[in-house]
């Protein structure tokens, strides 16, 4: 019975099996989380499946210092570390040393993290988006040559409007390189005089969406356009960095050609409806004007200045007739008044000037005795200083010069002395 082995060195020697071997004890395994459980201990209990199988995992509290985020069931993830047995119960569980994300976990990750620092920068910021003019002219489609994208946006756009130029800008939309191929040709089409931009591709994978147009560079490139970008990127579900960059999002290209080329039929029968509403009411204007003038027109003639002129002419016929009657009636009432009054005022005359001429000789007599020159000649003097009468002593002073008239002449002299009586 040398053959015959406790089940600890069993188990024991399965350990030290897997504890040799190369690739167990240094292995990355992908998969996805089904349970998980953070334990008090700071350790995390796991379980990573695929379609087929599950394998026990544990990460131990001391390794979590590398992990970013929080693991949940449903994520994918590739999680590097050994295969251990534990002796005790003869069970195997993977020893987890570091995870990350894996396939379009990780992307969708970085599309966080780039998102939100674009976000802070302003590059989203409504302020910074150009109107899509509403009735264009040419349109830049860039794209791949071949695919949906370009056929759907040739087809809306060429059934809503023929008249709409297309330009077709191509550029790689896939694959390595595919985010500059992008970016050079929006930069050319930015100096081609465009009215709008369209920028996308059919429909893909998140991976395949995401590696071109989750590109920073291209978001910036976008950010920076003169022309109107709208962005067009698979189908309704799927959302880009341009996305929020662009000026406006389409949901697919199709919808972006709907978006951009405006339906000329509805144009021109929205022009027709317009040309018949201006017609009526142009014609309703003209004929409320017209009655207007016709009403003005009346008023006119009614207000005519002549009339008014004739009206006052005939008045003033009328008044001028009275008058000269009233004046002939009362000439003849009277005519012997006056001439009777007549006599009577040439009397009142012949005695009143008789009267007033012997008056005016009394006040001739009076005014010569008051005169000064009356004075003068009897002996007296006028005396003045600065044109001016003095008939005090206290009017001037010592040393002034003063005038003295008299009946020939004035004499100047000097005060010498002053007293009062």
């Amino acid at each position: 019975m040398s053959n015959v082995f406790t089940v600890t060195k069993v188990n024991e020697y399965i350990k030290n099996v897997f504890v040799r071997d190369g690739i167990l004890s240094r292995i990355s395994i992908e998969g996805e989380i089904s349970e998980c459980k953070y334990h008090s201990s700071g350790h995390i209990y796991f379980t990573m499946k695929d379609k087929t199988s599950q394998l026990s995992c544990i990460m131990f509290a001391g390794n979590r210092a590398s992990l970013d985020f929080k693991l949940e069931p449903g994520l994918s993830v590739v999680a590097s570390g050994q295969i251990d047995v534990y002796t005790k119960s003869g069970s195997y569980s993977f020893i987890v040393r570091s995870i990350k994300k894996s396939g379009a976990g990780a992307l969708f990750e970085e599309f966080e993290k780039l998102k939100r620092k674009l976000y802070e920068e302003g590059l989203f910021d409504k302020e910074h988006k150009k109107p899509i003019p509403k009735y264009v002219k040419r349109i830049g489609i860039i794209t791949a040559k071949t695919g949906d994208a370009i056929n759907d946006i040739t087809k809306i756009a060429h059934e809503r409007n023929p008249y709409v130029q297309l330009v077709l800008i191509p550029a790689k939309v896939q694959g390595e390189g595919s985010a500059e191929s992008v970016i050079r040709a929006m930069n050319r089409a930015d100096k081609m005089g465009f009215d709008v931009l369209i920028v996308g591709r059919g429909g893909g994978s998140y991976e395949d969406l995401g590696g071109t147009f989750n590109d920073e560079a291209l978001a910036r490139a976008v950010y920076q356009m003169n022309t109107p970008v709208i962005s067009a990127v698979g189908h309704e579900p799927d959302v880009t960095l341009i996305d929020y960059v662009s000026d406006l999002r389409a949901s697919t290209p199709s919808n972006a050609s709907e978006l951009a080329v405006y339906r000329y039929n509805d144009l021109m029968a929205e022009l027709v409806d317009c040309h018949s509403e201006l017609l009526s009411l142009m014609m309703s204007k003209i004929e409320k004007e017209r009655n207007k003038l016709a009403f003005y027109t009346k008023q006119l003639e009614y207000r005519n200045p002549r009339n008014a002129l004739e009206q006052k002419r005939v008045e003033l016929d009328k008044i001028y007739d009275r008058i000269s009657e009233l004046v002939r009636r009362s000439l003849e009432a009277t005519k012997d008044e006056l001439c009777e009054n007549g006599k009577r005022i040439e009397r009142a005359f012949k005695y009143t000037r008789e009267h007033t001429i012997h008056r005016l000789e009394l006040y001739r007599e009076m005014l010569r005795r008051l005169s000064p020159l009356e004075k003068i000649s009897g002996g007296y003097a006028f005396v003045s200083h600065d044109d001016r009468g003095i008939r005090s002593v206290d009017e001037v002073n010592e040393g002034a010069m003063i005038d003295v008239t008299v009946i020939d002449g004035t004499l100047s002299c000097e005060v010498k002395k002053k007293w009062k009586k």
